[in-house]
């Protein structure tokens, strides 16, 4: 037996479509947003969900209310799985940020795992206090299945710790749709093995291409 975690990133806001940085804000879900939710919750309604979690962040328990209602659950708040904050860059477009703070831009675009904009935080810091929640939920739910309701950036190094990448890369390497369903089985609390990664066939019939918010390396090698 083992425990699957189904790991979603809540659905698509405002601020996805205008590509600003807004991990530590309270944003809503878009119309678009929920829709790609519903879709999802319809995907996962035969799915014997037994526990549901999510960041306390509004769009992440949005997202997470949405897909826990068919199976009769209230998601359970983890401050652990809140998304990557970036201090005095929160609510700036990327375009905003590279010409008001260039300097700290580019030390970040070099290494984002290590390095923090003023007041933010590193991939180093959202590590270390999302794998200690994703290790308490794989122990207390053994072998059950259990929704994670999180967010691009953590989820992202969520699942680079746990496999074995190099988290530096995770920007430029992995990429998480609105919406979209990650799932993650767990012969233990340390060995995990990816069955399904960034996958949006509920509400789109093709994965999406690279687009320009993935970072600028991404956007550098596709020209």
């Amino acid at each position: 037996m083992t425990t699957r975690l189904y790991l979603v990133r809540h659905g698509a806001t405002p601020s996805t479509a205008e590509d600003r940085f807004s991990g530590g804000l309270n944003v809503n879900l878009s119309d678009e947003g929920r829709a790609q939710v519903e879709q999802l919750a319809h995907r996962l309604s035969e799915v014997n969900i037994t526990a549901a979690y999510a960041s306390p962040l509004d769009r992440t328990m949005e997202t997470a209310r949405i897909l826990a209602k068919p199976h009769g659950l209230s998601p359970i708040k983890r401050d652990g799985l809140r998304e990557v904050t970036h201090g005095h860059w929160e609510g700036l477009s990327r375009a905003e940020v590279e010409e008001k703070f260039p300097e700290e831009y580019e030390a970040w675009e070099a290494d984002p795992f290590t390095f923090a904009p003023e007041g933010g935080e590193s991939g180093l810091v959202v590590m270390s206090r999302a794998l200690p929640v994703v290790r308490a939920i794989v122990v207390s739910h053994k072998d059950k299945n259990v929704l994670v309701v999180s967010h691009k950036a953590t989820l992202r190094l969520i699942v680079s710790s746990l496999l074995g990448f190099d988290a530096r890369g995770y920007r430029d390497r992995l990429d998480q749709a609105p919406a979209c369903l990650n799932v993650l089985d767990f012969k233990d609390a340390v060995h995990a093995r990816l069955m399904l990664f960034n996958d949006i066939s509920h509400y789109a019939d093709h994965p999406r291409r690279p687009q320009k918010h993935l970072s600028r390396w991404w956007d550098t090698a596709s020209e």
